[in-house]
């Protein structure tokens, strides 16, 4: 596939593209593309006049010695690895865990990135997005986004990577974490900190109207109203209050969100 191909495949979903687009994308998943991540950005700019998508750094992360109760940590059972942790800055690569997509997107010369120290995003034309987060509102992002109806978009990948998911979490009173970070010359706490989502492909059937499926390339690409998304993962919340956790007994984060809903 070649880059006036994905334009024109992206053309096909007729979204309106004055809308900002939500991305989490495998550029693998579509199979052999000229450019690789650096056309799929091209082509979502040609579409879209906003693109954003998660930029987090969790080599940022430290464990400490004590904390809050039913936090979902072990609290002073990594010295270890704190001594590994590195101190965030603007330009510090997106983890690998993201996907290439991710870093491409904030090393654009026209990108611009939060400051969160874990949970950052990454866009064009979306400073207005970028600048609603804070250290205690992670997801305020995706909920300026929502608001403006953007749209979210998967790229060859399941729910279990849709962030906007975790918004209609915590809009339900969905239990969240505490977590800390090295920034400059100090520790940050950074409260706000969404639950774990492994159990987040429940959610298709209930979205299944809503989304706009797809084929472009070899991936599977869903597209979705972000207001919808949040609203119907609300509604089922309401219905089912442990709807989307994991069934991992390891997961600590599950199991938190359950000891409170006893």
């Amino acid at each position: 596939m070649n880059f006036r191909q994905l334009i024109k495949a992206f053309k096909k979903l007729k979204l309106d593209g004055s809308r900002p687009v939500l991305v989490h994308a495998s550029v693998s998943s579509l199979g052999k593309l000229k450019g690789g991540s650096e056309q799929l950005l091209g082509a979502l700019l040609e579409n879209f006049d906003s693109v954003i998508t998660p930029t987090f750094t969790f080599k940022t992360m430290i464990t400490p010695e004590t904390g809050p109760e039913n936090n979902a940590i072990e609290y002073g059972s990594k010295l270890d690895l704190n001594k590994m942790s590195e101190i965030f800055y603007p330009n510090m690569p997106v983890d690998k865990r993201m996907g290439i997509f991710a870093e491409t997107l904030r090393k654009h010369k026209e990108a611009s990135r939060s400051t969160h120290p874990i949970l950052s995003f990454a866009g064009i034309n979306a400073e207005k997005y970028l600048n609603a987060q804070s250290l205690s509102r992670p997801l305020a992002p995706i909920a300026a986004l929502a608001k403006d109806k953007a749209y979210t978009m998967l790229i060859g990948l399941d729910h279990t990577r849709n962030t906007s998911i975790h918004l209609g979490e915590q809009l339900s009173g969905r239990k969240t974490f505490t977590r800390w970070a090295l920034v400059s010359d100090m520790v940050a706490e950074c409260t706000g900190f969404p639950s774990c989502s492994g159990g987040f492909n429940a959610v298709l059937p209930y979205m299944s109207p809503f989304i706009n499926f797809a084929k472009i390339g070899d991936a599977e690409v869903q597209v979705m109203q972000m207001d919808v998304l949040v609203k119907t993962v609300q509604q089922l919340l309401s219905s089912d209050s442990s709807a989307l956790l994991c069934d991992n007994d390891e997961c600590h984060r599950c199991q938190a969100v359950r000891a409170e809903l006893e």
